[in-house]
């Protein structure tokens, strides 16, 4: 076990010194008053000035005390503060001395430079993510769609010169690469939907959401209001939200109807992904959600992201942006 000594408090080390300096100074009184406690009427004037330091000792104590209070309290809301989740509006409280609040307007400038360059960095990954997605989402298609597309011309021209008994077999292996090509094309759309690169953020969810009823067959109704109009990397986080979203209520809700509205006023966009499914517990939260990383999406575009949920009761997960 290592041992880590800890140096006395600032408070600690002022107050000791105070002490010595009270205690040499009651000496050294003494002294300059040829005082000796051997004479009686000597004892009660050391008596005396032994009372008056010890009083003013106290006084002193008690003004360190009021001094350095809102330096602790300042301490420990420091201590408590999380950066990756505070932003540089940070609460502190001010407190009673110049030096203080400047101590505690630096930690908020600090904690808003953090926050600024999180979310800088935190968007260039975003960005270099979806760049990526769609390269691969442009090889899938492009490349490997046009090999299986070859494949399935070389079986159909076998198909004409094979024997009738390997029809069934030609038959499956056709089937096998359609099912191959669907499914590819279909991890192409959600690698990088080409409904938000042509159509913009409204018509790609919508396509989402058909595809979701689709194949899930649970009734989803959106709802639009306002104008929407946000920035691109805005436009690919909301849309990734509502992916994610709508995934988790497939797979874990059990649910028999979807709600999403999309709103835009003067105040912001909103957007509202609600389930009558079985919900759960948000103090503790079912693992496999991407709860956290819906929620790191929304704080790297500038929003906030509330989930209201409750056993029994179905989920609501909203997005609002400023």
């Amino acid at each position: 076990m290592k041992y880590t000594r800890h140096s006395p408090s600032l408070a600690g080390q002022v107050l000791a010194v105070n002490v010595l300096l009270v205690v040499a100074t009651l000496f050294a009184a003494s002294a300059a008053a040829n005082l000796n406690l051997k004479i009686q009427d000597q004892r009660f004037e050391f008596a005396l000035l032994a009372l008056t330091i010890v009083l003013v000792l106290s006084v002193n104590i008690m003004m360190l005390r009021r001094r350095f209070s809102p330096l602790e309290r300042l301490i420990q809301q420091i201590e408590a503060v999380d950066p990756a989740q505070a932003s540089g509006g940070a609460e502190l409280a001010a407190g009673s001395a110049e030096e203080i609040d400047r101590l505690a307007a630096a930690f908020r400038r600090m904690l808003g430079r953090i926050e600024a360059e999180r979310r800088r960095s935190g968007r260039l990954v975003l960005r270099a993510q979806e760049e990526e997605r769609r390269r691969l989402a442009r090889d899938l298609h492009d490349e490997v769609n046009q090999a299986l597309t070859a494949i399935l011309l070389r079986l159909e021209a076998l198909s004409q010169a094979a024997p009738p008994e390997l029809g069934d077999e030609l038959g499956e292996l056709k089937r096998l690469v359609n099912q191959a090509m669907a499914e590819l094309l279909q991890l192409a759309r959600q690698l990088r939907p080409t409904a938000l690169d042509d159509h913009g953020l409204v018509p790609a969810i919508a396509t989402q959401v058909r595809r979701f009823a689709a194949q899930t067959g649970i009734d989803a109704d959106m709802r639009t209001q306002g104008e929407t109009t946000l920035p691109p990397d805005q436009e690919i986080e909301v849309y990734r939200i509502a992916q994610e979203a709508l995934a988790n209520i497939a797979r874990h809700a059990k649910a028999e109807r979807v709600e999403i509205d999309l709103s835009a006023n003067g105040h912001g966009f909103e957007l509202s992904v609600r389930d009558d499914g079985r919900g759960f517990d948000t103090s503790v939260g079912p693992r496999g959600l991407g709860l956290g990383g819906m929620a790191e999406r929304a704080r790297l575009v500038g929003g906030e992201l509330t989930i209201d949920s409750r056993p029994g009761t179905g989920t609501a997960v909203t997005l609002r942006l400023p």
